[in-house]
């Protein structure tokens, strides 16, 4: 049997309240026919994704076989509770690694309930504010003929749930200075690689589009990638990998934040770097051309960008720390201290993509990817 994970609070060792060695028992009992539809929806923070389990008679062969569903909306801050009601749409189904087998979860997004018209039909279904992917996937549909590629550069720090510090820091004071945590091998450097390893398999099994994994700079801070993916699964795949990741980190005890600067002073914060191409910028010959015109839009939108590229990016983006001011655009090539990243191999083949460097680790995807399809294609 393999070791219980263990946290360490203010005081020293604290064993789990639950054992999960326990629950192993139960996982592989027959479910009788039947198959759990986890439905994960984007709660009313636009940070806190909430779930809720459904039992179906069969497994789904798409999403157009699962039923709507719905929810308290008052208790997600997306609906008053004289008329709490919100119904949750299936999008996007993937394997569930938590429970195996047949079983599935299914990605939603949020709608005001039909009302009563006069004549006695039912209205259509109405987008509700927090719901970003709707406006994501009709841009998305608009710009398909661009073939909009997106890779999403997620980073996170892990937490000691019990003094909220990062995982593995001392409890008065600190580390050494960053510099031998990146891309990290060895006890004091790489922290929590157990949740990272985890989480990478977690994703394949469910198929999200994960590309690799690494330490930060910061110790107890990760990164992973998500990508290449077309449209709209890029929000998809993102918002799915975060939920994956926090039910991991439930078994562990440990908490992931996204804080863009988790601490403050001389360490890194967390971004949400996202790499983007278009079939101009990845045509042959004229690629390259096609990505200094997309840059001079960025630009000209940079204030817009700045304000939808996540809550606290001003603790951030200050010009220190491989960031650029959130005040000034640039741009270079192998540059980490610009707004925008132009690979080194780019100019010399004259096609490929570039990375926006300017959102923070809790960009909200369907925002970002919405925002430059928009700015630079539409």
């Amino acid at each position: 049997m393999a070791p219980l994970p263990v946290v360490y609070g203010t005081k020293g060792r604290i064993e789990p309240l639950l054992d999960p060695a326990i629950l192993g028992r139960f996982a592989d009992l027959p479910q009788q026919g039947k198959i759990s539809a986890e439905y994960v929806w984007l709660g009313g923070t636009m940070q806190d994704l909430r779930c809720k389990t459904r039992v179906l008679d069969k497994a789904p062969k798409s999403v157009a076989d699962l039923p709507k569903w719905n929810y308290d909306g008052s208790s997600t801050d997306q609906a008053p509770g004289h008329d709490s009601e919100v119904y949750i749409v299936p999008q996007r189904i993937y394997k569930d690694p938590f429970r195996g087998g047949e079983n599935i979860i299914v990605l939603c997004d949020c709608y005001e309930p039909p009302r009563q018209l006069p004549d006695g039909s039912l209205s259509e279904l109405k987008v509700i504010p927090t719901n970003t992917r709707a406006a994501c996937a009709a841009a998305m549909e608009k710009a398909k003929g661009e073939e909009p590629w997106f890779g999403i550069e997620q980073e996170y720090t892990l937490l000691n749930h019990t003094n909220k510090r990062p995982l593995g820091w001392p409890e008065c004071g600190f580390p050494g200075p960053q510099g031998p945590y990146y891309c990290s091998v060895g006890s004091g450097s790489a922290i929590g690689r157990d949740i990272v390893e985890a989480h990478l398999k977690a994703c394949y099994f469910a198929g999200v589009k994960i590309s690799g994994v690494n330490a930060e700079v910061m110790p107890a801070q990760w990164e992973y990638q998500v990508g290449p993916c077309e449209g709209i699964q890029m929000g998809d795949d993102l918002w799915m990998s975060r939920y994956i990741l926090y039910r991991i980190c439930e078994v562990y005890n440990v908490e992931a934040t996204f804080d863009p600067k988790p601490v403050p002073g001389d360490w890194n914060g967390a971004g949400g770097h996202t790499n983007f191409s278009s079939k101009a910028t990845r045509a042959d010959g004229s690629g390259w051309d096609a990505i200094q015109e997309q840059i001079k839009k960025l630009e000209k939108n940079h204030a817009k960008h700045i304000a939808a590229y996540g809550e606290g990016n001003e603790r951030r983006l200050t010009g220190k720390h491989e960031t650029s001011s959130m005040h000034d655009f640039s741009w270079g090539v192998a540059n980490r201290g610009a707004s925008i990243r132009v690979g080194r191999s780019v100019p010399v083949e004259k096609s490929g993509y570039y990375e926006d460097r300017r959102p923070a680790s809790n960009l909200d995807p369907y925002v970002v990817t919405k925002l430059i399809v928009e700015t630079t294609l539409l």
